[in-house]
């Protein structure tokens, strides 16, 4: 649709495919996978896993996210071009992974698999490399130590946060 536009109107377009991104100011109960992994690790709760956890998932720290996009609109190309960190992770080591940053004393639990839950999810960031000169700077780890500081920060000021389901709770001034 937006090519047609450019096409119409004669307008500069450009397309990011964006990836799994996090970072502080995120909404705890968003209902994504570190969200709920690290909100569910700072109260101790079980962390919870939809399926083996062998499904794979890349993750990107929000600053990263913020340059590549930069770097698009300010550049001549204008292909579609997926803005991701590769860094790969099985969703166990990932849980495993907020566990031990978090030095949390939470149980791992699997639950039934979603129907539509993709096996791998990695992004190929070479025409970003090639045509934008980026790739991610923030390794997954600094950017989750960050993270969990934002969100332990908002657990202390809103108490117990409960991240999806019937009764997920909305803390105030989260990811205002």
């Amino acid at each position: 649709m937006m090519y047609a536009y450019q096409r119409q109107s004669n307008v500069d377009v450009r397309v990011a495919r964006i990836f799994n991104t996090f970072g502080p100011r995120m909404h705890p109960n968003d209902g994504r996978v570190v969200s709920n992994f690290i909100i569910q690790a700072l109260q101790d709760k079980d962390i919870t896993i939809y399926g083996s956890g062998e499904q794979t998932r890349s993750f990107q720290y929000v600053e990263d996210l913020v340059d590549g996009l930069m770097m698009l609109m300010n550049g001549e190309y204008s292909q579609p071009v997926n803005i991701g960190n590769p860094d790969e992770y099985t969703v166990n080591k990932f849980a495993d992974f907020i566990k031990e940053l978090t030095k949390s004393s939470s149980t791992i639990k699997h639950l039934e698999a979603t129907e539509d839950d993709p096996r791998k999810r990695r992004p190929d960031i070479t025409v970003a490399k090639r045509e934008l000169g980026w790739s991610p700077k923030y390794e997954v780890k600094e950017g989750l130590k960050n993270t969990i500081e934002y969100f332990a920060s908002v657990l202390k000021e809103s108490g117990e946060i409960v991240p999806t389901g019937p009764q997920a709770s909305k803390p105030k001034n989260a990811g205002n």
